[in-house]
């Protein structure tokens, strides 16, 4: 993908896939997932956020292994099928998605904190740096078991490993993404400098 978006060239399918990528990725699979398996309204629940993270605060190992599954097929999804069309639609379904898991339409625009769903894009964009993203998450989280900390050094990392593989357009939406999901994780930052932020697995 070496060249810039032509946004006025390529407007209308951009804009569809912009639409289309935001309506995949608003689907709350946290939510859905939980209240199935009859655990409530995960809103209701530790954080009330609708991630893999506070359903993994239920106890139910499962359904938290699900939700990060479907969080991050949702997001490659909406990649893998608008590759067909260029890197610029490419490029736009992917934000898409990811706006889409931040902001969903369906409950209120309250939606998730975006790391399963940006892992799912970068191994849908370029499986190797998308690996990279998701060995840097797993490592920092076996060490720390603070799942917020791990997230942000895994968008951090991104765009350095777009850069060894000289991708700079890839380089430039993960640069995009991890500052946006840095936004969402401002309450998590805090407390990870007051040392107050939960663990993995914390009630």
């Amino acid at each position: 993908m070496p060249d810039p978006m032509d946004w006025g060239a390529s407007l209308p399918y951009l804009l569809m896939a912009l639409g289309g990528g935001y309506l995949l990725g608003s689907i709350p699979f946290g939510l859905i997932l939980a209240r199935l398996a009859g655990l409530g309204d995960i809103r209701q629940i530790g954080s009330g956020n609708i991630g893999a993270t506070n359903v993994l605060r239920t106890g139910n190992k499962t359904v938290a292994a699900l939700t990060l599954l479907l969080d991050g097929a949702k997001g490659a999804l909406a990649v893998l099928i608008a590759m067909r069309w260029g890197a610029d639609v490419t490029v736009s379904a992917a934000f898409g998605a990811f706006i889409g898991h931040l902001f969903p339409v369906w409950i209120g625009f309250k939606g998730g904190k975006g790391i399963a769903i940006f892992l799912g894009i970068m191994l849908a964009l370029q499986f190797y740096v998308g690996l990279a993203a998701c060995a840097c998450w797993l490592a920092i989280a076996l060490i720390t078991r603070i799942s917020s900390l791990s997230a942000l050094a895994a968008t951090a990392f991104t765009p350095f490993f777009f850069w060894l593989f000289d991708l700079p357009q890839l380089m430039e939406l993960s640069l995009v993404l991890a500052a946006i999901a840095w936004l969402k994780h401002h309450e998590n930052i805090r407390r990870i400098l007051n040392g107050t932020e939960p663990r993995i697995g914390a009630s």
